[in-house]
């Protein structure tokens, strides 16, 4: 089994709803591959929830999802015990974090605390509750949404918790031939409703382990943990990208190298994918400067001499 082939099936089945954005939707099957987790952040009406939902149907998976809001607690998530009066006992009742494919949607419209019970369970593939740590499924696979800052009742992401996505990306507008399929799509029929899973669990979990076996020159890792070190030591950020960052940033590569049929990672798989898997997890700091993550990424990219 090649790991090109059950990407080019999820792609396939996932564009027939996901309409004119492939580099979206080519990050998030990366991350899926890789381990990692996505966050999509961008206005509401532009296809977050509909990627987050044509990826989970098309794996032959259970699916959660949970609509973040102010008064969501941490138990609406992970689940909690309660007490059967006819048996005299407690019962564990599972929250829907226990599901393969998860989609977080809005997830900065929850408070920090619940924000936070999400953090084991992306970072560690567990969740501990009463003292008790409970095993998650595998494939684990988050899928958040967000909505910018400004917009009212919102509260952001606190840096650790934006430190376990392995990407963050927007959707943006729609080019006007894309968004003319999108309506009349729409208004004919229902997209969503006609995928089907094209892939299985195991075929995920199999193309995961072909992944972490993909070969990593030292050149390569350099160059990666030397992108890294440049946003550390630029003027205008105050917290760089961390040594988890880095891992982050390589893991994708593997990944992205296996969906082109490689069994190593080249500087231009790094190259590639640092615009969205370090930019969030750069703090700038205020002031005139002007200075932006995106911008900070961008000159560690022109600055740090690539691997022949």
């Amino acid at each position: 089994m090649e790991v090109r082939e059950i990407f080019s099936r999820l792609r396939g089945s996932i564009r027939g709803v996901v309409v004119g954005k492939d580099r979206v939707v080519d990050l998030c099957l990366i991350s899926l591959l890789a381990g990692g987790h996505v966050l999509l952040t961008d206005i509401p009406g532009v296809g977050k929830t509909t990627l987050a939902r044509a990826i989970s149907s098309s794996i032959a998976a259970d699916f959660s999802r949970i609509q973040f809001t102010p008064d969501l607690l941490p138990s609406d998530i992970t689940g909690t015990s309660v007490y059967d009066p006819r048996e005299a006992v407690f019962k564990w009742l599972a929250g829907p974090v226990f599901a393969p494919v998860l989609l977080a949607d809005e997830i900065n419209r929850a408070t920090p605390r619940t924000q936070s019970a999400l953090l084991e369970a992306m970072a560690e593939g567990q969740v501990t509750v009463e003292g008790e740590t409970r095993e998650l499924p595998e494939p684990f696979f988050v899928v958040a949404t967000q909505n910018p800052h400004q917009f009212h009742g919102t509260y952001p992401l606190p840096e650790g918790q934006l430190d376990r996505f392995m990407v963050a990306t927007t959707m943006g507008y729609p080019e006007r031939r894309a968004e003319l399929g999108i309506v009349r799509a729409q208004v004919e029929r229902r997209p969503l409703d006609e995928i089907r899973p094209v892939v299985s669990v195991r075929e995920v979990a199999v193309a995961r382990e072909i992944v972490r076996k993909v070969q990593v020159h030292e050149e390569v890792l350099g160059y990666a943990v030397a992108l890294a070190g440049a946003t550390r030591n630029h003027p205008a950020v105050s917290l760089g990208v961390s040594p988890r960052g880095t891992i982050a940033l390589i893991r994708a590569a593997q990944a992205r190298a296996a969906t082109k049929g490689r069994d190593f990672v080249g500087p231009e798989d790094v190259k590639e994918l640092a615009p969205d898997a370090l930019p969030h997890r750069i703090s700038v700091r205020g002031g005139s400067s002007g200075a932006s993550a995106e911008a900070v990424v961008a000159e560690a990219l022109e600055s740090v001499p690539s691997p022949a």
